[in-house]
């Protein structure tokens, strides 16, 4: 995964995102993001961060009154202490069947078309405080940059609005964007002012996105985080909001609950330590593997609906997706039963996943049933392909006769098919009794329709071939074998998709200058061209590199060294400028000589070291190049204890140059000595 280019300030820097400028009040607000319809899912987090506060509060006053409880032995104060804790415990019993009601409103992210289908599990957005960066920004450009921290006021304000933005982002692509403008400019944030050895004293504070519980660090990997999980969550909102009684709706969904899967996974491969629970690694685990299940039960839905043909394949296969279905939603519900994630997530979300685990064994058996009762027996050219396709798919073959005695049978079928639908509605019994176990599925009419619906078919179908005459005792039908003919991907996020520029690059180019890198004070040598020139060779580009100074030469007197950057010439700044722009302005000096402002980093006056960045930033024939090679560079090797994310990209490193004596009108690209 690639780091955001680092631009040129004449570089492109159109975002994709468009600022909209309201013409009275003078704010900016960007494009994706709906500040003013935070509706419901905002108003749920916030009551859930209220209601965690009051249990927090009553937790501390239930601890105070068993200390005391169990401290005295006076039985007046024993009594009153009782009386008090059973308030208390009463209260916060109350209080969590409140949390538990807020955590389990699906319904708010669910679309409104008036088809009939089972609804999806969303995931509320983390929420966040202000963060104020100002003065710490400022500060430490002051600091560490040696530039007037007032200079660049517009783009920590141009920053914060952008954060401010991305705290409410519309559930559309203009929204997923926004989150994805925002986290790429974390990388560049993160390069200029987070040094591995000191933190700015700044606090990112966000809240769990299903209790509501507030988490803050320091380190900048947890904002990252937070945004990568937003970015997950929204894909969630956007999938379950689909109308999955259209082809269109369901290749949505299936694209979102996919593109959700790869930022809950990424997240979980390239973050530890997690402050909150929705963000450790069996709660994403667990999230991982829903949207998988969503994404394997939008794929059954697509297939139903382009099912053209009632033929005995056609329905075996059917039954083989619902089979699959089963499959994965049975894997996510114990993930959901395990101890770390059993107590954090919401009983609802256990009992739908529970419910749709029964209710696709039973739709799997329904249609297995479907395939031999309603459909011919195979003619002898079809029997082979059918035998084929039937050995593959009871999980254990059913006991009876040979299977090409079964399949020509009409009465063999029927009582093959008879098992399968008395399996069916037993599941189907199951899942109902299931969903009304949980007060809140109860209150939705959709799913408890759809439950209804299916087992009514299946009892309607089970009367149809139940004869009167049937003395046999219906065998016990072998499961089928799960099956998918569209196996979901697990799509990572393409940070690349959207572009961003450094909203710092003033400040130099980060190969150069960032946090980790520290340099002396300026200095400012004035130069006078000798009869050979100024006496030192030049390599690279942005910024332009002293790589080798004559012995004796005017450069050597003026105190210029091997490993200086040259930073400006004659006042002008070339922080930025190529090496044909930096060698045009020693070119055009006359006998005044010139004035040319340079910056040594510390550490690097070793000539080897010199040599080493010397060879990074030799560019080739390509203008942006070097700084892009750079600032991947700088990236792979800036490591933390709290760094989220690394950029394996490799940079490529030009061949090691070599000094030459080639004359001042000889200047090229990559090297030149006067």
């Amino acid at each position: 995964m690639m780091p955001p280019e680092e631009e040129s300030p004449d570089g492109d820097r159109d975002s994709g995102l468009v600022l909209l400028h309201s013409p009275k009040s003078g704010s900016t607000r960007k494009q994706g993001c709906d500040p003013f319809a935070q509706t419901q899912r905002s108003k749920l987090q916030h009551r859930r961060a209220r209601i965690n506060q009051q249990i927090n509060k009553e937790m501390r006053m239930r601890a105070g009154a068993e200390n005391l409880f169990r401290a005295t032995s006076n039985h007046k104060v024993k009594e009153t202490v009782a009386l008090e804790l059973s308030y208390v415990n009463s209260n916060l019993q109350l209080l969590k069947e409140e949390l538990e009601e807020l955590n389990s409103s699906m319904d708010v992210y669910q679309n409104d078309s008036e088809s009939i289908s089972v609804p999806m599990i969303p995931l509320g957005l983390k929420e966040t405080k202000e963060l104020d960066l100002l003065v710490p920004l400022k500060d430490f450009i002051s600091e560490h940059y040696g530039e007037e921290g007032v200079l660049f006021e517009k783009e920590i304000k141009e920053f914060m609005e952008l954060r401010q933005a991305m705290r409410t982002p519309s559930r559309n692509e203009a929204g997923l964007e926004l989150l994805m403008e925002y986290y790429n400019q974390l990388y560049f944030l993160d390069s200029r002012f987070f040094p591995p050895t000191k933190t700015l004293g700044i606090f990112f504070h966000w809240y769990d996105s299903l209790t509501g519980v507030p988490s803050h660090q320091r380190a900048l990997a947890f904002e990252k985080g937070s945004v990568l999980f937003n970015l997950g969550a929204l894909h969630t909102q956007i999938g379950a909001r689909q109308d999955r009684a259209s082809l269109p709706g369901l290749n949505q969904a299936i694209d979102a609950f996919q593109k959700a899967a790869g930022a809950f996974n990424y997240l979980k491969e390239n973050f530890s330590n997690a402050p909150s629970l929705d963000m450790s690694a069996a709660s994403l685990t667990m999230l991982v593997r829903l949207m998988v299940a969503q994404v394997q039960e939008c794929v059954f839905e697509k297939i139903t609906l382009l099912r053209a043909q009632n033929d005995f394949l056609s329905r075996l296969q059917l039954a083989q997706e619902a089979a699959r279905v089963e499959d994965v939603y049975s894997v996510v519900h114990q993930t959901m039963s395990q101890p770390h994630v059993k107590d954090y997530v919401p009983f609802s979300w256990t009992t739908m996943v529970h419910v749709k685990s029964e209710h696709f064994k039973a739709l799997s058996h329904y249609f297995a049933a479907i395939a031999l009762c309603d459909c011919p027996a195979p003619s002898d050219a079809e029997l082979p392909e059918q035998e084929k396709a039937f050995l593959q798919f009871h999980v254990t073959m059913p006991e009876g006769p040979s299977l090409s005695v079964l399949l020509q049978d009409p009465e063999e079928r029927r009582k093959l098919g008879k098992a399968h639908l008395k399996k069916a509605i037993m599941k189907h019994e199951e899942a109902m009794r299931i969903h009304g176990l949980c007060k809140i599925l109860r209150k939705m009419d959709i799913l408890q329709e759809v439950l209804s619906f299916a087992h009514k078919r299946s009892l309607s179908k089970y009367s149809e071939i139940d004869h009167e005459e049937d003395f046999f005792e219906t065998g016990e039908a072998p499961d089928i074998h799960p099956k998918t003919h569209q196996k979901p991907e697990i799509k990572s996020p393409n940070f690349s998709q959207v572009k961003v520029t450094d909203l710092f690059h003033r400040l130099g180019p980060l190969s150069v200058f960032s946090a980790k890198n520290k340099w002396y004070p300026a200095r400012r040598v004035h130069l006078m061209r000798g009869e050979n020139g100024f006496g030192f060779t030049l390599r690279g580009d942005s910024p332009v590199l002293i790589a080798g100074v004559i012995p004796g030469g005017c450069a050597a007197e003026a105190g210029l060294k091997e490993g200086d950057y040259i930073i400006s010439v004659n006042g002008k700044d070339c922080k930025w400028s190529k090496h044909a722009e930096v060698v045009q302005l020693l070119k055009s000096t006359g006998k005044e000589g010139v004035d040319i402002g340079v910056i040594t980093l510390q550490g690097s006056e070793c000539p080897k070291a010199v040599d080493r960045k010397a060879a990074v930033m030799s560019s080739g024939s390509g203008m942006l190049k070097s700084d892009k090679e750079n600032s991947r560079k700088s990236l792979m090797n800036s490591k933390s204890a709290s760094t989220l994310l690394v950029w394996s990209k490799k940079s490529k490193r030009s061949k090691k140059s070599t000094y030459s004596g080639v004359p001042f009108t000889a200047v090229g690209d990559n090297e030149a000595m006067y």
